[in-house]
């Protein structure tokens, strides 16, 4: 860490340096400007220049120092000014005026008697037209130079941005300033606010609202839309998308800024995806709740580079945890994740452990290591078909694995465990789900007899998870279909990932041992539905340039999900969050169960093929039919 910082200061000194000589001169000229307006004003004579009277060496050298030591208090010398806007303009006007009245003062106690007030601040004025050059000049000649040569008949791809605000403006300057200007250009803007229509973002007018968009695309020949409003609510996000979307044009978008501390670049505006069209209600947090056990504390996530685990990553980041450790099997995508994080947060004490869950000497090794107060278990494997094909390997990572990291929390006084469930755990059919409620009830026994806090949250389908359907159905649409359907009446609920993420965190800030939160998703929504919108989204027409291919249910797999058992379901009470319930402990033979949980795990790390006999033993509602299969 430290050598990286190291490396970053040596490649940022030489422009560092270079400001600093740039204000010096200016610095010295204004002074310089202010003497002769102030002999000039005395003697009535512009050509009287008396070094000798008012500009002297000595104290000018003093106030430089001044101007140079607010500037970089005022972080003038690290700011990316090829992208700055509104707050570092601001930042120079306050900085300026602030080493002024110091020079002041120190005139007034020191050089009264050789110079005036007057003088200095004079040369307070010239010094803010200066800097204001030095930082904005060559951006605003660079910026009207390729206004003059980018017009809609140039060879660059003219693109329409959607938002005249201020990430309008700030995707306008980091196109600009960036390698996307030598093959694109911003030709206009749209924004629903009537007040901006007619009006410029550095040269690019506004000329319409949302409901234009059809018709400017055609219009200037659009090829890309970047919608730049972060805080649009999901309901119009969802409508502007549609709109964008059909006009068959690339369009991305700036992604919610969920208390970013540094601007958005580039890499932070991604692609739109069919989770952008699919109207949910926003998830309002209570962030106090949810700071009081995240803030400041070491939170450990193991499966952190899955696509839940690596949402809750970046959930966490916003809290300001001490430290963030990210435990998983797989390299690849915990090293992105973690790129990932200390670019948007530089700050954040963020560090990879490779390792599974199946290996408890491992386990023990690295909550060792980071003592963390908070375990987020969302290591597990999923498929459902794959764990029907291999039911020992589902116990090894689902129950084994979960049993490893509780039992190494508890040993190291971790304070609270997190355990991800979903709703197939519920009268289990497949034997994903089964083991999934294994787990629940492991983890409820844990809490009866652990001081500490063991909870479970159940929630299920996960938008653009890794395994679900939408991943699948987008494969299927770009290499040309058919999209597949196990049942034209087969339904799923569904959520998105940062929902998902985000009210996992509530739930366990509430922090009863021993319950199971149980999440809102809301309605449940049709497969067959899901692929034709799917279908539009990518511009085809369902059944028509994409067909739709009905395949048979597959082994294990229900028509409809649950997401309570019938003796939770007398059991459930809301909390104190509308979307999230809670059921408490269920009734069991502990020692029997554990017994039988430690005999089960035996068999699967035996690879015995009467696996699926002792889950049915354990979880006597697993209704599993092997006999059934997926019918062509």
């Amino acid at each position: 860490m430290g050598e990286r910082v190291k490396n970053f200061a040596v490649k940022k000194a030489p422009k560092i340096m270079l400001l600093m000589l740039v204000d010096f001169v200016s610095i010295f000229a204004a002074f310089m400007f202010g003497a002769w307006a102030q002999t000039a004003a005395d003697f009535d004579n512009p050509y009287h220049f008396p070094f000798d009277e008012t500009f002297q060496i000595w104290p000018v050298m003093l106030f430089i120092v001044v101007f140079l030591m607010v500037f970089a208090l005022f972080k003038l010398y690290g700011s990316l000014w090829s992208v700055s806007g509104l707050s570092e303009a601001i930042n120079i006007v306050i900085a300026v005026a602030l080493g002024t009245t110091i020079c002041i003062i120190i005139n007034f106690a020191f050089f009264a008697d050789i110079q005036s007030e007057f003088y200095i601040g004079l040369s307070g004025l010239a010094l803010a037209v200066l800097v204001f050059a030095s930082r904005f000049g060559y951006r605003i000649i660079r910026r009207m130079w390729r206004r003059m040569t980018n017009t809609r008949y140039s060879d660059k791809k003219p693109i329409m941005v959607v938002g005249a605000g201020f990430f309008g403006g700030y995707v306008l300057s980091q196109i600009e300033s960036g390698e996307e200007s030598k093959t694109s250009y911003v030709a206009v803007f749209v924004d629903d606010d009537l007040q901006k229509q007619g009006m410029s973002i550095g040269g690019v007018k506004v000329r319409g609202t949302a409901d234009d968009i059809p018709q400017l695309v055609e219009k200037y020949r659009i090829k890309e839309i970047i919608i730049a409003i972060p805080a649009l609510s999901e309901k119009r996000k969802a409508e502007i998308v549609s709109i964008c979307v059909s006009t068959k044009c690339k369009v991305r978008l700036l992604p919610r800024m969920q208390g970013l501390d540094e601007k958005p670049t580039m890499q932070d505006i991604r692609e739109t995806n069919i989770g952008d069209i699919l109207f949910r209600e926003e998830v309002e947090l209570d962030k106090e709740q949810i700071e009081a056990y995240v803030t400041h504390k070491v939170v450990l996530i193991t499966g952190g580079g899955g696509s839940i685990g690596s949402e809750i990553a970046r959930q966490v980041a916003l809290f300001y945890p001490s430290k963030l450790i990210l435990f998983d099997i797989y390299e690849n995508t915990t090293y992105e994740l973690y790129c990932e994080l200390k670019r948007r947060h530089p700050w954040l004490n963020v560090v990879i452990r490779i390792g599974s869950v199946r290996d408890k000497d491992r386990v023990d090794a690295v909550i060792e290591e980071f003592s963390p107060q908070l375990v987020v278990h969302t290591a597990a494997h999923k498929h459902v078909p794959l764990m029907e094909d291999s039911p020992q390997e589902a116990v090894k990572n689902n129950v084994w694995g979960t049993l490893n990291v509780l039992k190494s929390a508890e040993e190291h006084g971790v304070d609270r465990f997190v355990q991800l469930s979903t709703d197939k755990a519920v009268n289990p059919s497949n034997v994903m789900g089964a083991t999934k409620r294994i787990t629940e009830l492991i983890v409820q026994d844990f809490a009866r007899c652990s001081r500490m806090r063991c909870m479970t949250v159940r929630f299920g389908n996960v938008l653009g998870s890794h395994g679900s359907v939408i991943p699948l159905f987008e494969r299927q649409i770009k290499s040309g279909g058919p999209v597949t359907v196990t049942h034209p009446d087969i339904t799923r609920y569904f959520m998105t990932i940062p929902e998902a993420a985000q009210l996992v965190l509530q739930a366990g800030s509430m922090g009863e041992t021993g319950a199971i939160y149980v999440l809102d998703m809301g309605k449940p929504v049709k497969i067959y539905d899901l692929a034709e919108k799917m279908i539009r989204f990518y511009g085809y027409e369902p059944n028509v340039t994409m067909k739709i291919e009905i395949t048979g249910l597959r082994p294990g797999e229900k028509m409809y999900e649950e997401l309570l058992m019938d003796e939770e379901t007398e059991d459930m009470e809301q909390t104190a969050h509308g979307r999230i319930f809670k059921t408490h402990p269920a009734q069991i033979n502990n020692q029997l169960f554990m017994t039988q949980v430690a005999e089960l795990i035996a068999a699967a790390r035996a690879n015995e093929p009467n696996v699926i006999d002792r889950i049915k033993l354990l979880v006597p509602n697993f209704s599993h039919k092997e006999e059934e299969k997926a019918t062509a």
